[in-house]
C-alpha cells in the first residue's frame, strides 16, 4: 500500500505536520514569556497535589469527555498528565479516561440505537465506517484502533450498534489505544523533566503517525477488510 496516493495528498500532510509543530513552538515561546511558572514541572506537581483526589479525577473526566463530545484531541490530554503526573500515573489516568469515554459512548449508542448516533456522527464518518465495523470483528477493530489520527472515537459509537459485549469493546481499545497514549505521556514526562528534544522527537512522531493515518483512514478502513480473515487470532 502506498503511504500517499498523490504528490498533492503528500504535500498536504507535511503542511499539516509543520502546521501543528509550529504551533506547538509558538504556544512554547509563549508560555516561556508569558507564563514561565509552567515549565516548574516539581512546583507544578506539588501545588496539584494539593488538591488530592480531585486533581487526577479532572484528568479522568477531560479524557473521558473527549472521547463522548470531541472538544479536545485526547493526546493533549494525555501530553499534558505525562507533565503533570509522570509516565506512569499520567498513563493510567490518561487510559482510564479513555476507557470510561469509550464505554459511555458504546453504552449509549447501545442503548438508544442507530437515530442516537446518526445525530452525534457526521454522516460521511457513518458511510466509511458502518459496515467496517461490524464486518472486521475485534481483531480489526485492534489493528484500526491502533494507528493514530484515525476517527476511534466514533468507533466507539458504531461499536455499539454491533452484537460485541462491552468487555470485549473495552479490552480491544486499551490494547489498541496503549502504544500511542504511553508514547504521548512519555513526552510529557520528559518536557517534565527539561528533555525537550526528545519530547518534541516523540510529540512529531504521534504527529506525523497521526497526519498520515487521517489523510490514509480509507485505505487503512480496506487494508484492515482484506486481512482481518487471514489474522491468525
Amino acid at each position: 500500500m502506498k503511504v500517499f496516493a498523490s504528490r498533492a495528498d503528500r504535500w498536504r500532510t507535511l503542511l499539516l505536520v509543520v502546521a501543528i509543530c509550529a504551533a506547538f513552538v509558538g504556544l512554547y515561546v509563549g508560555a516561556r514569556r508569558y507564563a514561565p511558572f509552567v515549565f516548574n514541572a516539581q512546583a507544578l506537581r506539588t501545588w496539584i497535589a494539593g488538591f488530592g483526589v480531585f486533581a487526577p479525577l479532572v484528568f479522568v473526566f477531560l479524557q473521558a469527555a473527549q472521547v463522548v463530545l470531541a472538544p479536545i484531541p485526547g493526546q493533549v490530554v494525555a501530553l499534558v498528565a505525562g507533565y503533570l503526573f509522570g509516565p506512569v500515573y499520567g498513563t493510567v489516568y490518561s487510559l482510564t479516561g479513555v476507557l470510561i469515554g469509550s464505554a459511555v459512548a458504546f453504552s449509549l449508542a447501545k442503548r438508544y440505537g442507530r437515530s442516537f448516533v446518526e445525530g452525534v456522527i457526521a454522516d460521511d464518518v457513518i458511510d466509511r465506517f458502518d459496515a467496517f465495523v461490524e464486518r472486521v470483528g475485534a481483531p480489526g477493530l485492534f489493528a484500526f484502533v491502533i494507528i493514530p489520527g484515525l476517527p476511534d472515537d466514533a468507533i466507539c459509537f458504531l461499536s455499539g450498534l454491533t452484537t460485541w459485549r462491552l468487555r470485549t469493546f473495552l479490552g480491544v481499545i486499551a490494547i489498541g489505544r496503549l502504544p500511542a497514549y504511553v508514547i504521548t505521556v512519555y513526552a510529557g514526562g520528559e518536557f517534565a523533566s527539561g528533555r525537550f528534544i526528545e519530547g518534541i522527537a516523540l510529540v512529531g512522531l504521534i504527529i506525523t503517525a497521526s497526519a498520515v493515518g487521517y489523510y490514509k483512514q480509507d485505505a487503512v478502513r480496506d487494508l484492515v477488510t482484506r486481512l482481518e480473515p487471514r489474522l491468525p487470532f
